[in-house]
């Protein structure tokens, strides 16, 4: 693989398989569609750059069987030993986005559920500490003018010793990605479209949520 010294790829794979409601890679016809000219992102990595990765664009100027070839489009924000225009080869299984140079549309897909809207849920759940014990649904309310996302409704409660020890370190509930929480817990994730009000708590004895009244 061709790249400058000091410059590797992260495979973003993993990032994916650890994260799957929140990192989503190229439909697999995208990528396969990409042609010289066209735009793919990848993950940098440079030994001596201060920052950990960076993702950036190069451009498409050849394909192989199992590599885009061409040169990086961005400015890297602070790395040492890579610029743009610098020649990169980037594996395919690398891609984590694509962007066609001439506008023409990408191939129609099936449409991925995102999971953006936001929620409120206990630290305790979102690091992974314990399970989502008590969840409900009620009408949203923390959508402010501007926001990209809006608040879904979704409040999601952990068990009760993990809150408790949530109160002593100080950790307080979390606004945050309904995508992040699935990404610790997802075993509610069959609950994630039902419609306000609704609220579910956890049977340990029969390893499910058993609906409560509202």
């Amino acid at each position: 693989m061709s790249l400058p010294d000091g410059i590797s790829l992260r495979d973003p794979r993993p990032i994916a398989a650890e994260s799957p409601y929140t990192f989503e890679l190229p439909h697999p016809e995208h990528v396969a569609a990409a042609r010289e000219g066209d735009l793919v992102k990848a993950i940098f990595v440079d030994r001596d750059g201060a920052y950990d990765a960076e993702r950036m664009w190069m451009r498409i100027e050849n394909r192989t069987a199992g590599a885009f070839v061409g040169v990086l489009d961005n400015e890297p924000s602070d790395m040492v030993n890579l610029a743009c225009g610098d020649p990169v080869t980037v594996p395919i299984d690398h891609v984590i986005g694509v962007f066609t140079g001439d506008g023409r549309e990408l191939p129609e897909v099936e449409p991925r559920r995102t999971y953006w809207d936001r929620c409120f849920v206990d630290a305790c759940v979102a690091d992974g500490r314990c399970h989502a014990d008590y969840l409900y649904r009620e009408e949203p309310d923390m959508t402010e003018d501007g926001d990209k996302y809006l608040d879904s409704g979704w409040r999601i409660r952990g068990t009760v010793g993990a809150i408790a020890i949530d109160k002593e370190n100080g950790d307080k509930p979390r606004y945050i990605a309904i995508g992040a929480v699935l990404n610790a817990d997802d075993r509610w994730v069959d609950l994630v479209d039902r419609d306000h009000p609704c609220a579910f708590q956890w049977d340990e004895e029969a390893q499910q949520y058993i609906e409560l009244d509202r």
